[in-house]
């Protein structure tokens, strides 16, 4: 016996910084669609998700809580588990960055790299966005800010986030030694990157006006994969977290069974964003060390919202808990394989959502099997008989629409289409509701046609279990509970059975169906899902909420060093809206300098020249857009406004409050 065909489809992996949204979702469940359908067909298949856990954001926001990088991310990443399992996701591997096995595999693959020279050790000055994990040359980014003299203080990267100046040590790959080579596979395989209109973007964007080498380590963050010979340098993101393609296949260890098994990945499925980087860094590292392409990278587009991107500061996120814990999984896998057009954007409304559910799910489908069952119970004592083999016009025109749908459906699958292969089952389903109005069961019943009537029942029947199967990769829970009231047991292996007719039948339906997608109302729908994208939104923190009334003991009192400083000069800080820069003197030759970000409270800030105020001065000295700020300046809020904390001139400047 031949051994099956494989196939290897992959998510990236998520960054473990917050809670994911159905745009996050949209990705995993596209390759669980394409994954169960390859699976249906036979193709032995290996499905790949998983977490991307290193980096400075993760080292803040551990830092925030209190805890180690390690507890934050494993608390995360039971969330990610928690929502691919109630997404019914079927992976076949989880992989997480600091899997022991994956650390190794980086080891390996960054000192072989190194050995080889596509690696060497320099010094990287750049502007770093935390949020992004990226750095930016000048010219990259979207905005930036100078001061006086025409240098420049920061600025913000194309994604909107701050970015801060970055000088330090750091291994660069020779990005620029596989360009010529990176372009020439483009032209040679002209499918690598789909739709082909990221690959113009690839070309035209960074290709030809040349790659710069890439700096891939850092000295100034620790929460990540040490370099075995040079461990003060840990793999910066692009190694680390593209390696996991083929670490998660045992690449680099003692058993590489699965790598030589599945390897190359049939599909790279990501979002359009991070093309970029699985078209031009990730295959030029496996060309580096002398590994296959994969054969497909597909750049998904985005879902948006009415006013753009999906964003949990906007308040206009949607998240897939809410929506499945009213409507069902189903839905919401559904609803997202539909709207969103192949390598398109998608826009998802609130009132798209519901009507959807209405007119799609209960409308056609729901009411489809419904009345399907009802029938043959009123009229067949819930017995459904063979497909005949004699078919009036009516019966043949709806089989060749069957015959039609599946050749198409298959087609569309393939590639990946699932918009167009849902329209085309939806094509079926219209087909089989007009197929009632046009042989009316309940006349043939009142008329005693019962060999016509009988014929009328297998063919709707056959129709639904066609139905169930064309549906099954995309809504998990439908087709089995469509079996179900039909009286067939649920297989996987079902889908090869897709011609009608080909099921025997002589089963009896269930007595009591009920509606599978029950209509909803469509504006107390609406609202719920607006009123839980609202109370998504961040809410701005009270000063109880933050901590400010909570006990603290006289030794935690005594760690903050609060001293008096006379403000000696005072001006905005270019670029930024909200800053102002003070110059303090807080006496025996103490003078520093301190930013806040109270300028819209101090439209004519010169009126504080001379003032005493109350500062911080034992905090750690930070960067806010290129400025050193030494301390931090004590203020009040009340109804929005926010004043400093003054004092008289009775106080002498450097006491110390206590």
């Amino acid at each position: 016996m031949a051994d099956k065909k494989t196939f290897y489809i992959t998510t990236p992996i998520y960054y473990p910084s917050g809670r994911l949204t159905i745009g996050n979702a949209y990705t995993t469940i596209a390759a669980d669609v394409m994954a169960r359908y390859k699976r249906s067909q036979g193709y032995d298949t290996f499905f790949l998700t998983g977490t991307d856990e290193h980096g400075l954001k993760i080292e803040q926001k551990a830092e925030k809580q209190g805890i180690k990088p390690q507890e934050f991310v494993d608390k995360m990443v039971v969330t990610y588990k928690k929502l691919w399992k109630s997404l019914d996701i079927s992976y076949d591997k989880f992989i997480r960055t600091t899997d022991q096995e994956h650390v190794k595999g980086v080891q390996k693959i960054f000192e072989q790299l190194l050995k080889q020279g596509d690696i060497y050790l320099g010094e990287y000055t750049g502007w770093y966005s935390v949020e992004d994990e990226e750095y930016f040359t000048e010219s990259q980014l979207a905005e930036v800010y100078k001061d006086d003299d025409g240098n420049v203080i920061g600025g913000k990267a194309p994604s909107g986030h701050d970015v801060q100046l970055v000088k330090e040590p750091s291994y660069f790959f020779k990005m620029s030694k596989y360009a010529d080579r990176l372009y020439q596979y483009y032209q040679e395989h002209p499918d690598f990157i789909l739709p082909h209109t990221r690959e113009k973007e690839m070309v035209n964007n960074f290709i030809k006006p040349g790659l710069e080498d890439l700096s891939v380590t850092r000295t100034t963050v620790s929460w990540g994969i040490p370099v075995p010979s040079d461990p003060k340098h840990v793999v910066y993101v692009w190694i680390d977290a593209l390696s996991n393609y083929i670490t998660a296949l045992g690449y680099g260890s003692d058993d590489d069974s699965l790598f030589k098994k599945y390897w190359p990945a049939d599909i790279h499925l990501v979002g359009k964003e991070i093309v970029r980087f699985h078209t031009i860094y990730w295959p030029i590292m496996l060309m580096a060390l002398g590994l296959p392409l994969p054969k497909h990278v597909i750049g998904h587009g985005w879902v948006l919202m009415k006013d753009g991107k999906m964003s949990k500061s906007k308040g206009n996120a949607v998240y897939p808990e809410s929506i499945i814990n009213r409507y069902g999984v189903d839905a919401l896998r559904y609803y997202l394989m539909r709207a969103l057009p192949f390598g398109s954007d998608g826009v998802f409304t609130p009132e798209d959502f519901v009507e959807r559910v209405n007119y799609d799910l209960a409308n056609d489908l729901g009411n489809l099997l419904n009345r399907t069952v009802s029938m043959i119970n009123q009229y067949q004592d819930g017995l459904v008989k063979p497909v005949a083999q004699d078919q009036d016009d009516f019966g043949k025109d709806l089989m060749q629409t069957a015959q039609t749908v599946i050749a198409n459906y298959k087609k569309e699958m393939d590639i990946l289409h699932f918009t167009q292969a849902i329209e085309d089952i939806w094509k079926f389903i219209n087909r089989a509701n007009k197929y009632i109005d046009e042989t009316t069961p309940w006349i043939l019943n009142k008329e005693g046609k019962t060999a016509e009537l009988a014929r009328v029942m297998s063919n709707l029947a056959e129709s639904l279990r066609i139905i169930a199967l064309l549906i099954a990769p995309i809504m998990t829970r439908t087709p089995v509970e469509m079996y179900r009231q039909l009286g067939l047991d649920w297989h996987n292996d079902e889908l090869k059975q897709l011609e009608f007719g080909a099921c025997a039948w002589n089963t009896k339906v269930v007595a009591d169906p009920k509606p599978i997608f029950p209509r909803v109302k469509p504006e107390e729908e609406i609202k719920y899902i607006k009123d839980e994208m609202a109370r998504a939104k961040p809410k701005k923190q009270s000063r109880s909420e933050q901590g400010e009334d909570k006990e603290i003991s006289i030794s935690d009192f005594d760690k903050v060093k609060i001293q008096i400083g006379k403000i000696l000069s005072v001006e905005p800080v270019q670029g930024s809206k909200k800053l102002l820069q003070f110059q303090l003197d807080f006496g025996n030759g103490d003078e520093r300098q301190i930013l806040s970000g109270i300028r819209q409270y101090y439209p004519n800030a010169s009126e504080l020249l001379g003032r005493k105020v109350l500062a911080v001065t034992n905090l750690k000295p930070r960067k806010m857009l290129g400025h050193l700020s030494q301390g931090m300046l004590l203020s009040s809020e009340k109804h929005g406004e926010v004043k400093l904390a003054l004092v008289g001139d009775e106080h002498e400047i450097g006491a110390q409050l206590s």
